[in-house]
């Protein structure tokens, strides 16, 4: 008879740190600026720019809403990228294009 009493328990607890360990889950912020030909310079092409806010939307949206590139300075968006990015398991590359992005080509 305990070890019937104990299932639900059991399975509280498990439900517990299965949720506990997903992301939170928010619709991606689709308002996020859309770079045009006037972002581009000489270190960051249209299509980076692209790439770049597509990362940013898919990757850091994912969990939080998005800042607008402006909100931050580009010594802000060094360290904030750099403890993001492995959190949002971001590759170097991938990393660049979104500071890219942030930093509207700069």
């Amino acid at each position: 008879m305990k070890k019937l009493k104990l299932i639900p328990v059991a399975v509280v607890v498990s439900l517990f740190f299965i949720t506990s360990c997903q992301k939170n889950v928010v619709v991606p912020d689709t308002t996020a600026y859309v770079p045009t030909t006037s972002d581009v310079t000489s270190t960051a092409t249209l299509a980076q720019l692209q790439q770049g806010r597509t990362i940013f939307v898919n990757s850091c949206g994912n969990c939080h809403g998005l800042p607008s590139p402006d909100s931050y300075s580009a010594s802000n968006w060094n360290i904030i990228l750099s403890n993001m990015a492995p959190r949002a398991g971001l590759s170097s590359a991938d990393a660049a294009l979104v500071s890219k992005y942030v930093r509207r080509g700069n």
